[in-house]
């Protein structure tokens, strides 16, 4: 137990005291002494065992203050290592823990409430790379420019502080320490504090399946951290359910409980969730989520969770043995969307053709594949998404994973013509669910995201092979002429590639316009902000064409018109769908084709002779009282 005398946020870690002084804690049932190596005051001190608490360590110097550096020295060993909690680690992983005070920091936002998962537009980006600077503080310069855009809910890839000058975040080693590569903790909460003040939330990437491969000291402390009962792709497995698994659980739910009260962060996505292997009564994605909810005082959170076998109980509430999730990552509308876009279905594609069935299916269930055989997988993928509401599913036409997993990380407009572009943009926008954009989406950005990580050499020749060994499962890629090609991701040009430039937001105000209108429009429409199961449906005209119908009742209806080939005439249409509600007709609100998108001019397409469906082109109608055709009349008479 801790000594009461001692205020402490975290179980673990350096903690300031009101008084003065600093109280330190950890767990390291591994060694028999720990001592604590203050670096500019040049002092040590042992720390003392708990007696009810074996295994943890604890002490208190009023020496240490807010700018101390320390480090802990386990043992008898000759090299200290850094604070498995440390708030801030400012000359990298292996370097010092500094002590921080977190309650410094002036917040603005008493007011903000929060976010809830329903009518969220998500906008995932990479700090490092957003801006040509890569820091907090230029990426709060862009804050107005998304409030503006009609960005709701800012997704950012992962921050916790891992080895070498460059990386995606997803090696992360300090789980409580933002990296020190993009400005200090108080430069964090100041973009978030920024981010609030302009309406937008802001929900952190966070990885809890594994840890990075250079700069983790976990094991020094303590074995159980990890367990080989559990295989896992990216390393040691974690250990949520073995011996001494309350320690390894109360660590990772603390660090969840911190981004959220000591950032004010809006909610976490979780990484590769599949990854969090837990037998316990209590799964502990449960507990995280409980936790988020917990320390956020009132506040709305929405977390999101990526799981590769779409395991729909994640967003089920945890009386009905879910783990009471809001959303999920929907790869299945992706890998439609790009088969279509793309004209490729290989490797992990395979299972898709991007038919107007497969979108119709994706607007109405979420996942397409729950609990059918996959053939790529040769098993059955995915549960059922029966009871579940649109928006716990997030669509997108990219993604970091998406647009890296390719020859050159191109953008899916790069990948496809104009016109679809445009329609599969709209789709996505205004289809019901949750639309999230990808950086530099919204002006069709002409920078690339590649794969980076900057290691070690030997850590390096690893990634570079096990990414050409990974794209190998892409035939088109797997030729030497490509694998000669494919940028390397330890190479400091390749991060430097990835920079966006903003300037393209004026040189292509035609894609900027396209997503910032459909995005108005999404967040505006009373009938298509938020849509329900049961107040929309679909259907097939044609090879390419399809169409969705949102039923407004005292709003009126919407008809979202999508034609992926060439032009199409209907003039048979045995379809109820197409049909105005009685004593209305349908009148354009929205097209594609406007020139303003870089169109070729939007027309209306039902006529008197039937419908025609522009070629490559997406058309939102609305129905409106019917104005009596008086021309009509007069040539009868």
């Amino acid at each position: 137990m801790v000594d009461q005398q001692f205020s402490r946020r975290l179980p673990m870690g350096a903690e300031l005291q009101a008084g003065g002084g600093v109280h330190f804690r950890v767990w390291a049932p591994k060694v028999k002494s720990v001592t604590v190596m203050m670096e500019a005051e040049k002092t040590t001190f042992e720390l003392q065992v708990e007696d009810d608490s074996p295994g943890v360590f604890s002490g208190f110097s009023d020496v240490a203050n807010a700018t101390t550096r320390y480090r802990y020295r386990l043992g008898n060993a000759e090299k200290p290592i850094p604070d498995p909690m440390s708030r801030y680690q400012p000359e990298g992983p292996h370097g010092p823990s500094q002590v921080m005070d977190p309650s410094t920091f002036h917040w603005s936002d008493d007011d903000w409430r929060g976010n809830r998962p329903e009518a969220q537009i998500i906008y995932e980006m990479h700090i490092g790379t957003f801006t040509p600077e890569g820091t907090w503080h230029a990426a709060v310069e862009q804050l107005p420019a998304l409030a503006e855009l009609g960005v709701t809910l800012l997704e950012v890839m992962p921050v916790a502080e891992f080895a070498g000058e460059f990386g995606w975040g997803y090696d992360g080693v300090n789980l409580f320490a933002p990296t020190r590569l993009y400005g200090t903790p108080d430069e964090m909460r100041t973009f978030v504090d920024s981010a609030h003040a302009l309406g937008i939330g802001v929900i952190l990437d966070v990885v809890y399946n594994h840890f990075g491969p250079d700069g983790n000291y976990l094991s020094f402390f303590a074995d159980s951290y990890f367990t080989d009962r559990y295989k896992n792709d990216w390393g040691k497995a974690l250990n949520f359910d073995g011996p001494e698994a309350e320690h390894v659980r109360e660590f990772f739910i603390a660090n969840a409980s911190y981004w959220i009260s000591e950032f004010h962060l809006d909610g976490l996505r979780l990484d590769a969730t599949q990854a969090i292997i837990d037998k316990s009564a209590t799964h502990i994605i449960a507990e995280i989520g409980q936790a988020v909810r917990k320390s956020a005082f009132g506040r709305n959170t929405v977390i999101v969770a990526e799981n590769e076998p779409q395991e729909t109980h994640l967003v089920r509430p945890l009386d009905s043995q879910g783990f009471a999730i809001d959303m999920l990552w929907n790869d299945d509308f992706h890998h439609s969307a790009m088969t279509v876009l793309s004209g490729h279905n290989e490797a992990y594609f395979t299972d898709y053709r991007g038919t107007p069935q497969e979108f119709i299916s994706a607007a109405k269930w979420g996942y397409l594949y729950q609990g059918q055989r996959y053939k790529w997988q040769k098993k059955r993928r995915g549960t059922p998404s029966t009871g579940l509401t649109p928006e716990a599913f997030i669509s997108f036409l990219q993604n970091h994973d998406q647009v890296a997993n390719s020859a050159k990380g191109l953008r899916c407009h790069a990948l496809s013509s104009p016109g679809r572009f445009r329609a599969m943009t709209a789709l996505m926008m205004l289809m019901p669910g949750t639309p999230m954009l990808f950086q530099g989406q919204e002006f069709a950005a002409s920078t690339p995201f590649l794969y980076f990580a900057d290691h070690n050499e030997e850590l390096h020749r690893a990634v570079r092979d096990g990414r050409i060994e990974f794209l190998a499962q892409f035939p088109s890629l797997n030729t030497p002429k490509i694998i000669a090609q494919l940028a390397d991701p330890g190479d400091p040009a390749t991060f430097e590639r990835c920079k966006l430039k903003f300037e393209e937001r004026e040189l292509h105000a035609e894609a900027y316009a396209l997503h910032r209108d459909l995005i108005h429009l999404r967040l505006n429409d009373a009938v298509l902000r938020s849509p329900r199961r049961g107040t929309f449906d679909g259907a097939v005209l044609g090879p390419e064409a399809f169409v969705l119908r949102f039923f407004g009742g005292s709003q009126a209806d919407r008809l979202l018109v999508i034609n992926l080939g060439c032009d199409l005439s209907l003039d048979i249409v045995p379809e109820p769908l197409l049909a105005p509600p009685l004593h209305m007709s349908w009148q354009m609100a929205w097209s594609s084709e406007d020139p303003d998108y870089g169109g070729l001019g939007a027309v209306m397409p039902e006529t008197k002779d039937g419908w025609k469906l522009p070629g490559q082109s997406a058309v939102l109608l609305i129905a409106q009282p019917t104005v009596p055709d008086t021309t009509e009349d007069e040539e009868n008479e």
